[in-house]
């Protein structure tokens, strides 16, 4: 009698077990899609490919506005100023590059025909740094070659640092701009903080508005000093370009005086 009563309720036993194991797996079952449809769509890959059906410069004066006018004001002030200096050098050195091995035929021809004064009416006539520093080694002709060689390496130098002018303008730009967006940065995060201690709690509303306007204003001086950074390689390439050129149309100018002078 007591096996039969214990076999009974082990039966039972199994039954209730085998009954909640049924239980769960419909409930997980049942949870799967929940979950599934309760999953938030795929985002975008990031904030700055999310479209956006308001034009650019709607994009670009909201952003200007939420990194705060009293700092944005500078960094975008340090870009038109330092954009207007570069390409004013820019066009002075495109219109300064000479072909020198075409003003130095000219120039050998003048001294041929006409002497120094026709040699000296060639380089009037031309525009130019190399033009130039032919025409005060011409001046200089009658007092032999070391005189000659004396001028032209002196106003060569002075050449030289009118191909130069405005580059300390650019650099200073290049480094204020990331440093008012730093500047925007601290006062932003100190902002936040102030937030916080307001508010006495840390929840993103409250430091969001201080941290986006850290960023903003730090990503708009990085940009500017970018943008100016290219302009002012390509403008110090441009100089070393014209100098180098300079140098070797100096060397051939005084070659051609000697031969010249011998005749």
């Amino acid at each position: 009698m007591f096996l039969a009563v214990a076999g009974l309720m082990a039966i039972t036993a199994q039954n209730a077990v085998a009954q909640d194991q049924k239980t769960e797996e419909n409930a997980t079952e049942q949870v799967a899609p929940a979950q599934e449809q309760a999953a938030p769509a795929p985002a975008d890959e990031n904030i700055f490919n999310q479209k956006s059906d308001k034009p650019l410069y709607q994009q670009i004066k909201t952003k200007f506005i939420e990194g705060g006018p009293a700092f944005m004001v500078w960094v975008v002030l340090c870009l038109i100023l330092g954009l207007a200096i570069a390409i004013e050098r820019l066009i002075y050195l495109f219109s300064a590059t000479t072909n020198t091995k075409k003003l130095l035929g000219k120039v050998e021809d003048a001294l041929n025909e006409g002497g120094i004064e026709k040699a000296k009416e060639v380089c009037r006539d031309t525009k130019g740094p190399v033009a130039s520093i032919f025409y005060q080694g011409l001046l200089h002709a009658d007092e032999g070659l070391e005189a000659v060689e004396k001028n032209v390496t002196a106003y060569g130098g002075v050449q030289m640092g009118q191909l130069e002018s405005g580059l300390s303008w650019i650099a200073l730009f290049i480094a204020i701009a990331p440093m008012l967006g730093f500047l925007g940065t601290v006062v932003g995060m100190v902002g936040a903080f102030d937030a916080i201690e307001a508010a006495g709690d840390i929840s993103p509303t409250v430091v969001a508005g201080g941290i986006k306007v850290a960023l903003i204003t730090t990503i708009a001086g990085l940009i500017v000093a970018i943008i100016l950074q290219i302009f002012y390689n390509i403008i110090v390439a441009k100089i070393d370009s014209l100098v180098n050129s300079m140098e070797d149309a100096s060397i051939s100018f005084v070659d051609i005086l000697t031969k010249y002078n011998k005749k």
